[in-house]
């Protein structure tokens, strides 16, 4: 599975280790990523969902059914 966040769509960004000398190394910052079940109240069922910790704090604020919502209107599939 990709480290995707399903709302935000935030993934792994690039950028360098720097050591004490300063040598510099690649490295990957990945998203903070929560395997998450909700159940959906209006269509009666449950799904599961792959969020970053920021989504899940937009879906504490929006309601559940207000971002499935946007994201199938992006054309995510649930």
């Amino acid at each position: 599975m990709a480290r995707v966040c399903q709302v935000t769509g935030k993934r792994p960004i690039s950028g360098n280790s720097v050591s004490h000398s300063n040598i510099k190394t690649r490295r990957r910052f990945l998203p903070n990523l929560q395997k998450k079940r909700y159940y959906l109240a209006e269509e009666g069922k449950w799904i599961t969902l792959k969020l970053s910790s920021e989504a899940i704090r937009t879906i504490n604020k929006n309601g559940l059914y207000n971002v499935v919502k946007e994201m199938r209107a992006n054309g995510v599939k649930i």
